[in-house]
């Protein structure tokens, strides 16, 4: 695919200098409800919601080239992004039907791409549950949901970010040895087929394509892949599209997260960037919940800031420019 002078102009200002997307996420909805309220006993309230996501941009912006929020509980944050900071938009309900297998797509039936690019977005960024070996009628009906948007980006001129969670249907627990065995299959063949023109899909946002907690010498349970074939998987990984992609923290603490960018690197990934979530901002939650957002303030200060200072330190060794893709 060949960028538009508007896209082009876009992805600029979402990545450094070099090419690189640094990108903060914060567009979790379900996921933050239940974070936050392993620290108090109320239903999470939509002021204390938008009020955290207000604190990481102010503290965390300055640091990224851009952020990623939703438009339910983020529009009050993105005042707050420091100047020159990139702002993608999620498009996609939270969550997923959990009385179901098929994990259907659904957008936000009051957004629009048109909506999303007027309340300032550079990027709109779409979350995909995608299975390979899934029924294949359902996976037609996610490829069509898929091009619907990529259409919709191509009709505003603002660059498509597709973010793919691949699973298992008949396997309920992601982190289990049993998922983690299929996991490679899983995540590059989903790759392959959103690479496809057909999607009009700018970048994508992507797991590594192994439980690093299985991997020799870097988890304590049992060892699924050696380095060397972990490293042939994340090979493997760069070679499936030939799109700029990004990986996504999914939760791991910054350490492993960190180490994980080092190893992809060292494996012969070419990623792009990250969209680095709870392995930066996490840890201000406990603090925002039982001692107030002064409290949440000082940790951002403290621990996130030396989170997403390490995290480009790292992304300048592993990183390489989207604009070589």
């Amino acid at each position: 695919m060949v960028l538009s002078a508007n896209k082009q102009a876009f992805m600029e200002k979402l990545s450094d200098q070099e090419g690189i997307i640094s990108a903060l996420a914060f567009d979790q909805r379900g996921a933050l409800k239940r974070l936050m309220a392993k620290y108090q006993e109320a239903e999470p309230s939509v002021e204390q919601l938008e009020e955290l996501k207000v604190l990481v941009a102010q503290e965390l912006t300055p640091y990224a080239s851009s952020m990623l929020l939703d438009p339910e509980y983020g529009l009050k944050a993105i005042p707050f992004l420091a100047s020159g900071t990139g702002l993608l938009l999620a498009y996609e309900k939270t969550g997923y039907d959990t009385t179901s297998t098929k994990r259907l797509p659904d957008c936000l039936v009051d957004w629009s791409a048109k909506r999303l690019k007027e309340e300032g977005a550079d990027a709109v960024k779409f979350l995909l549950y995608y299975d390979v070996d899934g029924d294949p009628e359902v996976n037609r009906q996610k490829q069509a949901y898929i091009e619907r948007i990529g259409s919709e980006c191509l009709g505003e001129d603002i660059p498509f970010f597709l973010e793919i969670l691949a699973y298992d249907e008949k396997i309920t627990d992601a982190q289990s040895p049993e998922y983690a065995k299929v996991k490679p299959r899983k995540v590059i063949e989903a790759m392959k087929v959103f690479s496809d023109e057909r999607f009009a899909i700018d970048v994508l946002k992507v797991e590594v394509p192994v439980n690093m907690a299985y991997v020799e010498g870097f988890g304590d349970g049992p060892v699924l892949y050696s380095k060397e074939e972990a490293a042939g998987y994340f090979l493997e990984q760069d070679q499936a599209t030939n799109l700029p992609y990004i990986f996504l923290s999914a939760g791991v603490s910054a350490q492993l997260f960190v180490e994980t960018l080092r190893f992809a690197k060292a494996s012969g990934s070419r990623f792009n960037g990250v969209l680095c979530g709870r392995a930066t901002w996490a840890g201000s939650v406990q603090p925002y919940i039982e001692n107030g957002p002064e409290a949440a303030r000082e940790w951002l200060r403290k621990e996130g800031h030396r989170n997403i200072v390490e995290l480009n330190e790292v992304l300048k060794e592993t990183a390489t420019s989207w604009k070589n893709r």
